[in-house]
């Protein structure tokens, strides 16, 4: 069984490197930019490949991770695109972040040459992926996924199935609306920390080891990072505003119906123009500071 991946990115290098070494000599790699593929095929022992129709027409199992919709239908639907030279047989894996409704034209083009879709969108980010422990959740036709549980698993460690095609995005982008939630109220209640005088490591204290229920991974996770001034990215604030986006995107009338939702994305559209897209997404944290005028760094250091 050869194993294709397309797209070798933060998240596609290392989980290329677990392919190659649980199926060694069996492992393909592409990348649109030819010295990251060539880079990542000389560390893990994959093969690279000139193109994406190379890549696709070698592989009976083919991974994807690209940045948005647009790509997504690019590397599938386009000219020399998977949908041109796939076999039927193939079981094609999509691990990006995109629409329900784009996954649904995929799905459907490759059926029409035999081929089969999932989409496995990831939770984590860069540390799991390194570890071979970033959780898949999965739409497609469930046959496929039991024939590809295997190759998620040399990756990941949750792969739960949970409908057909499109649920494993729409699951995703519902798990990071709550992601984004997290960010910017635990940036108010941080906020609200400096404007009170409350003592911000009382409260992490408290939150992080009490019985309450404000504690989340998150919250332990970044409030330290912000102490110390660190939003360097772990993921980006511009990706988390496009999977915000997409979530708002997949109900009809959402202004309607999610007022939360929407003050989170337009807190997150204040961060992204204010040149904070590349900073972690954590960063949030930064727009609430700039309304109160001062800084849980500053107040740390104090």
């Amino acid at each position: 069984m050869r194993i294709g991946y397309i797209g070798l990115g933060a998240m596609g290098a290392p989980m290329t490197r677990r392919l190659a070494a649980v199926y060694p000599g069996d492992v393909l790699a592409y990348d649109v930019n030819e010295a990251v593929c060539n880079r990542v095929a000389a560390e893990t022992g994959a093969e690279a490949l000139g193109s994406v129709a190379e890549i696709a027409s070698a592989s009976d199992v083919l991974l994807t991770c690209v940045p948005n919709n647009d790509v997504l239908r690019a590397v599938y639907l386009g000219e020399g695109g998977i949908a041109s030279v796939i076999r039927g047989g193939t079981i094609t894996i999509d691990c990006s972040t995109v629409g329900p409704d784009v996954t649904r034209e995929v799905y459907a083009a490759l059926a029409k040459r035999g081929a089969s879709h999932l989409d496995a969108s990831m939770l984590g980010s860069v540390t799991q992926a390194n570890e071979g422990t970033i959780s898949f959740v999965v739409g497609g036709d469930e046959d496929a996924f039991d024939r590809a549980r295997p190759v998620l698993a040399a990756c990941g460690g949750l792969i739960r199935h949970c409908g057909g095609s499109g649920a494993g995005n729409q699951m995703k982008l519902i798990h990071q609306s709550l992601v984004a939630g997290h960010a910017v109220t635990v940036a108010e209640a941080l906020g609200l920390c400096l404007e009170t005088g409350a003592d911000i490591e009382t409260f992490y204290e408290i939150v992080t080891q009490g019985t309450g229920f404000a504690y989340s991974r998150y919250f332990e996770n970044r409030v330290p990072r912000m102490r110390d001034g660190d939003f360097s990215a772990l993921f980006m604030l511009k990706f988390m505003l496009k999977d915000a986006r997409l979530a708002w995107d997949m109900v009809e009338h959402p202004h309607e119906k999610f007022h939360a939702l929407a003050a989170v994305i337009k807190t997150f559209e204040e961060a992204d123009h204010s040149g904070l897209g590349d900073a972690d997404f954590s960063a949030a944290m930064k727009i609430i500071e700039a309304r109160i005028g001062r800084g849980v760094e500053a107040e740390n250091k104090d």
